[in-house]
């Protein structure tokens, strides 16, 4: 796992059901709305310390993805931010946290995976319509 400080994030919300995920190895805090999530663990760009995310676990074939939808607000999610600046990330699914280069999808990854989100997580289809940015999915390389 990568090394440093962990900070929680400012999101309540967030913040507990991360810890809430690790202290029971995903048996609890493992759903966001009804659907299956992951952590993903990142440095902070501006603060260097350790930031951890629950997102939408969009997974095939033991591969995985996330997608930086906010919603569909006009601006990408800090996290996304953050591994574009510093790209090795931890993503923890269950008991498992393993090491990844996280990267930008290609537009023609992207239309690979882009149904494979939207089938894990429908609302990401309506997010898209909701702003004027590409909704980035990110991709992981193993370490």
């Amino acid at each position: 796992m990568i090394a440093g400080e962990y900070e929680p994030s400012p999101f309540e919300y967030a913040a507990d059901q991360v810890a809430q995920y690790e202290a029971t190895g995903g048996a609890e805090g493992r759903t966001l709305q009804g659907a299956d999530c992951v952590i993903l663990t990142t440095r902070g760009r501006k603060s260097g310390k350790l930031r951890k995310t629950p997102l939408m676990r969009v997974e095939r074939d033991g591969q995985y993805a996330v997608v930086a939808s906010m919603g569909g607000a006009p601006n990408h999610p800090v996290w996304y931010l953050n591994l574009l600046d510093d790209p090795l990330v931890t993503l923890q699914d269950g008991l498992d946290a393993v090491d990844y280069r996280a990267r930008t999808a290609t537009p023609e990854e992207k239309a690979d995976w882009w149904p494979v989100a939207v089938a894990a997580w429908p609302a990401y289809a309506d997010y898209q319509t909701k702003t004027d940015r590409d909704i980035p999915v990110v991709l992981f390389d193993p370490v």
